[in-house]
Protein backbone atom coordinates (compact mmCIF):
# COMPACT_ATOMS: atom_id res chain seq x y z
CA UNK A 1 0.00 0.00 0.00
CA UNK A 2 1.20 3.49 -0.82
CA UNK A 3 2.08 5.06 2.55
CA UNK A 4 1.18 8.75 2.86
CA UNK A 5 1.27 8.80 6.66
CA UNK A 6 4.03 11.40 6.85
CA UNK A 7 2.63 13.51 4.00
CA UNK A 8 -0.88 13.94 5.40
CA UNK A 9 -2.12 15.05 8.81
CA UNK A 10 -5.68 13.97 9.62
CA UNK A 11 -8.18 14.94 12.33
CA UNK A 12 -11.80 13.85 12.68
CA UNK A 13 -14.83 14.74 14.78
CA UNK A 14 -18.47 13.64 14.79
CA UNK A 15 -21.43 14.41 17.04
CA UNK A 16 -25.15 13.65 17.12
CA UNK A 17 -25.93 17.37 17.50
CA UNK A 18 -28.38 19.08 19.82
CA UNK A 19 -31.64 17.61 18.46
CA UNK A 20 -31.10 14.09 17.11
CA UNK A 21 -31.06 11.20 19.57
CA UNK A 22 -28.45 9.20 17.66
CA UNK A 23 -25.77 9.76 15.06
CA UNK A 24 -26.49 8.54 11.52
CA UNK A 25 -23.20 9.88 10.12
CA UNK A 26 -20.25 7.55 9.60
CA UNK A 27 -16.64 8.54 8.97
CA UNK A 28 -13.29 6.85 8.36
CA UNK A 29 -9.81 8.13 7.55
CA UNK A 30 -6.56 6.27 6.91
CA UNK A 31 -3.36 8.25 6.53
CA UNK A 32 -1.33 5.30 5.26
CA UNK A 33 -3.77 4.75 2.40
CA UNK A 34 -4.39 8.47 1.84
CA UNK A 35 -8.11 7.77 2.15
CA UNK A 36 -11.03 9.62 3.77
CA UNK A 37 -14.70 8.57 3.64
CA UNK A 38 -17.78 10.32 5.05
CA UNK A 39 -21.45 9.33 4.79
CA UNK A 40 -24.66 10.90 6.11
CA UNK A 41 -27.39 8.29 6.45
CA UNK A 42 -31.12 8.64 5.94
CA UNK A 43 -34.08 6.42 6.75
CA UNK A 44 -36.46 5.52 9.55
CA UNK A 45 -35.46 4.11 12.94
CA UNK A 46 -31.75 3.24 12.76
CA UNK A 47 -31.75 2.58 9.02
CA UNK A 48 -29.73 5.70 8.16
CA UNK A 49 -27.06 4.66 10.60
CA UNK A 50 -26.97 1.21 8.98
CA UNK A 51 -26.71 2.64 5.46
CA UNK A 52 -23.88 5.06 6.23
CA UNK A 53 -22.06 2.38 8.21
CA UNK A 54 -22.23 -0.11 5.34
CA UNK A 55 -20.98 2.49 2.85
CA UNK A 56 -18.03 3.67 4.94
CA UNK A 57 -16.91 0.24 6.15
CA UNK A 58 -17.17 -1.39 2.72
CA UNK A 59 -15.36 1.41 0.91
CA UNK A 60 -12.64 1.72 3.54
CA UNK A 61 -11.88 -2.00 3.77
CA UNK A 62 -12.20 -2.85 0.09
CA UNK A 63 -10.24 0.16 -1.15
CA UNK A 64 -7.45 -0.56 1.32
CA UNK A 65 -7.28 -4.09 -0.09
CA UNK A 66 -7.19 -2.74 -3.63
CA UNK A 67 -4.45 -0.27 -2.72
CA UNK A 68 -2.32 -2.88 -0.94
CA UNK A 69 0.84 -3.58 -2.85
CA UNK A 70 0.35 -0.77 -5.33
CA UNK A 71 3.41 1.28 -6.16
CA UNK A 72 3.04 5.08 -6.11
CA UNK A 73 3.46 5.29 -9.89
CA UNK A 74 0.57 2.83 -10.38
CA UNK A 75 -1.96 5.23 -8.88
CA UNK A 76 -2.96 8.18 -11.03
CA UNK A 77 -6.09 10.24 -11.57
CA UNK A 78 -7.71 7.70 -13.85
CA UNK A 79 -7.00 4.62 -11.72
CA UNK A 80 -7.95 6.45 -8.50
CA UNK A 81 -11.24 7.60 -10.00
CA UNK A 82 -11.94 4.04 -11.16
CA UNK A 83 -11.33 2.73 -7.63
CA UNK A 84 -13.70 5.28 -6.11
CA UNK A 85 -16.41 4.63 -8.69
CA UNK A 86 -16.11 0.84 -8.41
CA UNK A 87 -16.38 0.76 -4.63
CA UNK A 88 -19.12 3.38 -4.46
CA UNK A 89 -21.07 1.16 -6.85
CA UNK A 90 -20.47 -1.83 -4.59
CA UNK A 91 -21.66 0.13 -1.57
CA UNK A 92 -24.80 1.16 -3.44
CA UNK A 93 -25.58 -2.46 -4.33
CA UNK A 94 -24.95 -3.68 -0.76
CA UNK A 95 -27.24 -1.06 0.80
CA UNK A 96 -29.95 -1.52 -1.82
CA UNK A 97 -29.93 -5.30 -1.36
CA UNK A 98 -30.09 -4.97 2.43
CA UNK A 99 -33.03 -2.58 2.12
CA UNK A 100 -34.85 -4.93 -0.24
CA UNK A 101 -34.33 -8.03 1.91
CA UNK A 102 -35.04 -6.55 5.36
CA UNK A 103 -38.30 -4.61 5.84
CA UNK A 104 -36.96 -2.53 8.74
CA UNK A 105 -34.34 -1.07 6.38
CA UNK A 106 -36.73 -0.30 3.52
CA UNK A 107 -35.89 2.98 1.81
CA UNK A 108 -32.62 3.56 3.64
CA UNK A 109 -29.84 5.41 1.91
CA UNK A 110 -26.87 7.67 2.48
CA UNK A 111 -24.89 10.50 1.00
CA UNK A 112 -21.21 9.86 0.34
CA UNK A 113 -17.97 11.72 -0.18
CA UNK A 114 -14.69 9.86 -0.76
CA UNK A 115 -11.23 11.40 -1.15
CA UNK A 116 -8.09 9.54 -2.21
CA UNK A 117 -4.72 11.32 -2.23
CA UNK A 118 -2.01 10.23 -4.66
CA UNK A 119 0.97 11.70 -6.50
CA UNK A 120 0.32 15.32 -5.39
CA UNK A 121 -3.35 15.03 -6.39
CA UNK A 122 -6.63 14.15 -4.73
CA UNK A 123 -9.42 12.25 -6.46
CA UNK A 124 -12.86 13.03 -5.03
CA UNK A 125 -16.10 11.13 -5.53
CA UNK A 126 -19.43 12.21 -4.11
CA UNK A 127 -23.13 11.39 -4.14
CA UNK A 128 -25.67 13.68 -2.47
CA UNK A 129 -25.00 16.82 -0.42
CA UNK A 130 -22.07 15.90 1.81
CA UNK A 131 -19.20 18.15 0.78
CA UNK A 132 -15.49 18.55 0.30
CA UNK A 133 -13.88 21.99 0.74
CA UNK A 134 -10.29 23.13 0.27
CA UNK A 135 -8.53 25.88 2.21
CA UNK A 136 -5.56 27.24 0.28
CA UNK A 137 -3.66 30.40 1.25
CA UNK A 138 -6.43 31.28 3.70
CA UNK A 139 -9.19 31.05 1.09
CA UNK A 140 -11.94 28.43 1.38
CA UNK A 141 -13.38 26.88 -1.78
CA UNK A 142 -16.23 24.38 -2.06
CA UNK A 143 -14.87 21.67 -4.35
CA UNK A 144 -17.90 19.39 -4.66
CA UNK A 145 -21.28 20.49 -6.01
CA UNK A 146 -24.33 19.25 -4.12
CA UNK A 147 -26.69 16.78 -5.76
CA UNK A 148 -29.74 18.49 -4.30
CA UNK A 149 -32.94 20.29 -5.23
CA UNK A 150 -31.51 23.49 -3.76
CA UNK A 151 -28.40 23.31 -5.96
CA UNK A 152 -30.58 22.79 -9.03
CA UNK A 153 -32.66 25.82 -8.05
CA UNK A 154 -29.49 27.91 -7.57
CA UNK A 155 -28.09 26.72 -10.92
CA UNK A 156 -31.32 27.62 -12.73
CA UNK A 157 -31.43 31.08 -11.13
CA UNK A 158 -34.67 30.38 -9.24
CA UNK A 159 -33.07 31.32 -5.91
CA UNK A 160 -29.84 32.86 -4.67
CA UNK A 161 -27.29 31.17 -2.41
CA UNK A 162 -28.43 33.41 0.44
CA UNK A 163 -32.07 32.40 -0.07
CA UNK A 164 -30.98 28.77 -0.16
CA UNK A 165 -29.55 29.09 3.36
CA UNK A 166 -33.07 29.77 4.67
CA UNK A 167 -34.94 27.31 2.45
CA UNK A 168 -37.14 24.55 3.84
CA UNK A 169 -35.88 22.16 1.13
CA UNK A 170 -32.38 21.68 2.52
CA UNK A 171 -32.50 17.92 2.89
CA UNK A 172 -33.92 17.02 -0.53
CA UNK A 173 -31.07 15.26 -2.34
CA UNK A 174 -31.40 14.28 -5.99
CA UNK A 175 -28.92 11.42 -5.71
CA UNK A 176 -28.13 9.02 -2.85
CA UNK A 177 -26.41 5.70 -2.21
CA UNK A 178 -28.67 2.65 -1.82
CA UNK A 179 -32.02 4.13 -2.89
CA UNK A 180 -31.96 2.79 -6.46
CA UNK A 181 -30.30 -0.28 -8.02
CA UNK A 182 -27.74 2.00 -9.68
CA UNK A 183 -26.37 5.46 -8.91
CA UNK A 184 -23.79 7.64 -10.65
CA UNK A 185 -20.80 8.77 -8.62
CA UNK A 186 -19.46 12.17 -9.63
CA UNK A 187 -15.66 11.90 -9.59
CA UNK A 188 -12.94 14.47 -10.30
CA UNK A 189 -9.19 14.81 -9.66
CA UNK A 190 -7.46 17.98 -8.46
CA UNK A 191 -3.81 18.98 -7.90
CA UNK A 192 -2.79 19.65 -4.30
CA UNK A 193 0.11 21.49 -2.71
CA UNK A 194 1.74 21.54 0.73
CA UNK A 195 -0.28 23.65 3.15
CA UNK A 196 -3.66 22.77 1.64
CA UNK A 197 -6.31 21.77 4.17
CA UNK A 198 -9.23 19.65 2.95
CA UNK A 199 -12.53 19.43 4.81
CA UNK A 200 -15.04 16.62 4.29
CA UNK A 201 -18.31 17.32 6.08
CA UNK A 202 -21.94 16.31 6.41
CA UNK A 203 -24.59 18.98 5.86
CA UNK A 204 -24.97 19.24 9.62
CA UNK A 205 -21.92 21.50 9.45
CA UNK A 206 -22.55 23.73 6.43
CA UNK A 207 -26.28 24.10 7.23
CA UNK A 208 -25.38 25.49 10.66
CA UNK A 209 -22.09 27.31 9.98
CA UNK A 210 -21.49 29.72 7.11
CA UNK A 211 -18.63 29.20 4.68
CA UNK A 212 -17.14 32.46 5.97
CA UNK A 213 -17.05 31.13 9.55
CA UNK A 214 -15.68 27.77 8.40
CA UNK A 215 -12.90 29.62 6.56
CA UNK A 216 -12.11 31.76 9.59
CA UNK A 217 -11.96 28.74 11.91
CA UNK A 218 -9.72 26.71 9.61
CA UNK A 219 -7.41 29.63 8.89
CA UNK A 220 -7.03 30.60 12.55
CA UNK A 221 -6.61 27.04 13.84
CA UNK A 222 -4.62 25.62 10.94
CA UNK A 223 -1.72 24.76 13.25
CA UNK A 224 -3.96 22.60 15.47
CA UNK A 225 -6.08 20.34 13.27
CA UNK A 226 -7.77 18.34 16.07
CA UNK A 227 -8.84 21.56 17.78
CA UNK A 228 -10.11 22.93 14.45
CA UNK A 229 -12.24 19.81 13.93
CA UNK A 230 -13.72 20.03 17.42
CA UNK A 231 -14.32 23.76 17.05
CA UNK A 232 -16.28 23.30 13.81
CA UNK A 233 -18.55 20.74 15.48
CA UNK A 234 -18.98 23.02 18.48
CA UNK A 235 -19.93 25.94 16.23
CA UNK A 236 -22.60 23.83 14.54
CA UNK A 237 -24.03 22.87 17.93
CA UNK A 238 -23.82 26.43 19.24
CA UNK A 239 -25.84 27.55 16.22
CA UNK A 240 -28.61 25.05 16.93
CA UNK A 241 -27.14 21.66 16.05
CA UNK A 242 -30.29 20.57 14.23
CA UNK A 243 -28.54 17.62 12.61
CA UNK A 244 -25.68 15.20 13.16
CA UNK A 245 -22.39 16.90 12.31
CA UNK A 246 -19.21 15.24 11.09
CA UNK A 247 -15.91 16.57 9.81
CA UNK A 248 -12.68 15.09 8.48
CA UNK A 249 -9.76 17.49 8.12
CA UNK A 250 -6.72 16.55 6.02
CA UNK A 251 -3.68 18.81 5.79
CA UNK A 252 -1.05 18.23 3.11
CA UNK A 253 2.18 18.43 5.10
CA UNK A 254 4.66 17.88 2.28
CA UNK A 255 5.09 16.93 -1.34
CA UNK A 256 4.13 13.33 -2.12
CA UNK A 257 4.81 13.04 -5.85
CA UNK A 258 5.46 9.56 -7.17
CA UNK A 259 9.05 9.44 -8.40
CA UNK A 260 10.05 6.91 -11.00
CA UNK A 261 13.27 6.14 -12.81
CA UNK A 262 16.69 7.72 -12.32
CA UNK A 263 15.35 11.29 -12.52
CA UNK A 264 13.04 10.62 -9.58
CA UNK A 265 15.78 8.98 -7.57
CA UNK A 266 18.14 11.87 -8.30
CA UNK A 267 15.49 14.35 -7.11
CA UNK A 268 14.93 12.41 -3.90
CA UNK A 269 18.66 12.24 -3.15
CA UNK A 270 19.08 16.00 -3.45
CA UNK A 271 15.90 17.07 -1.61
Amino acid sequence: MVNLKTALEIATATDSGMVRSHNEDSIAADGEAGLAVLADGMGGYNAGEVASGIAVELIKSEMKKALAGKKPEELNGQSAEQLITEHSTRANAAIYQAAQSQPQYSGMGTTLVVALWHDNHVSVGHIGDSRLYRLRDGVLEQVTRDHSLLQEQIDSGMITKEQARHSQNKNLVTRAVGIDPEVETEVHTYPVQPGDIFLLCSDGLNDMVTDEDIQLTLASLAANLPLAAQQLVQQANDNGGRDNVSVILVRVVKDFAARTGWRGKLKSWFR
